[in-house]
């Protein structure tokens, strides 16, 4: 009988690793949505190209060097001249609405994307080497933070390239010279909304002791398209402040692509 007692305990302690490992995997599931297509039902031919305008330097976006993952890249000066062949990648929905590290909203329905080290923004055309097809995109955005990868395209820019289904795909990166056009006029230049700092909710992201510490912090969230990053200086802790924000559904989206990024939690400011 003892040494029934035994067995039927070991059982039980290996089912309950068992569920506690499910239960793990399924909770990584639901907080780590995957990425993926888009929900409507759009074709390539639906996409149409960037079109290449002389516009100004991106506000956010084109700090150097910055820093993601620990690792540090240079925005290069100048974008002229510039062309790479190398693998592109592609990113949707996980994406879609947030903000880009130039600061627009990324739709994932036009055709852009993502360069570590090209100027905010630069327009460019792609060919895929395996198919021939090609795309003029805007590339508003940075990454793909991956050694082995060199662009990576919006879902259409993806589709108009035919590699969405392969995921990856060798290609060709050739800079758009648009100097000689006359500069873009912008008509509604983009910003995050001004909210009075006491009528929002204030996120902390980090505390240093060190200035540097949060001023390094602070660019890698400009960089990822987060703002408004502010440093709170509190008798010589120097905080980072994310906000402030109106709503909780954007406290949450924020919150998430911190996260995401790697970096703690932030927690709510009490004021």
């Amino acid at each position: 009988m003892k040494r029934i007692r035994i067995l039927l305990t070991l059982v039980c302690i290996g089912f309950a690793g068992l569920l506690l490992v499910s239960c793990a995997r399924d909770k990584a599931s639901v907080q780590e949505p995957a990425d993926g297509p888009s929900t409507l039902d759009i074709r390539a031919s639906d996409v149409a190209d960037a079109v290449p305008r002389n516009e100004p330097l991106a506000r956010y976006g084109n700090h150097s060097p910055y820093e993601v993952f620990g690792k540090k890249y240079n925005v290069l000066p100048s974008s002229e001249g510039y062309r790479e062949q190398g693998i592109a990648s592609w990113y949707g929905s996980k994406f879609h609405g947030r903000r880009t590290s130039s600061g627009e909203p990324y739709d994932m329905h036009l055709a852009t994307a993502a360069h570590k080290s090209l100027p905010l923004p630069t327009y460019a055309e792609v060919t895929n080497l395996d198919n021939g097809k090609k795309v003029i995109v805007k590339i508003n955005d940075r990454g793909p933070f991956k050694d082995d990868r060199l662009i990576d395209m919006s879902y259409g820019a993806a589709l108009r390239l035919g590699m969405t289904g392969t995921g990856t795909a060798r290609v060709d990166v050739r800079v758009i010279d648009v100097s000689g056009e006359p500069p873009a006029v912008t008509t509604v230049a983009f910003s995050a909304p001004v909210i009075p700092e006491t009528d929002g909710t204030m996120l902390q992201a980090g505390a240093y002791g060190k200035r540097e510490g949060a001023e390094r912090l602070t660019g890698q969230l400009e960089q990822a398209g987060i703002n408004p990053v502010s440093i709170n200086d509190a008798g010589g802790l120097f905080r980072v402040w994310l906000g402030p924000y109106a709503s909780q559904s954007e406290v949450e989206s924020v919150v998430n692509q911190v996260i995401e990024l790697g970096f703690e939690r932030p927690h709510r400011v009490k004021r």
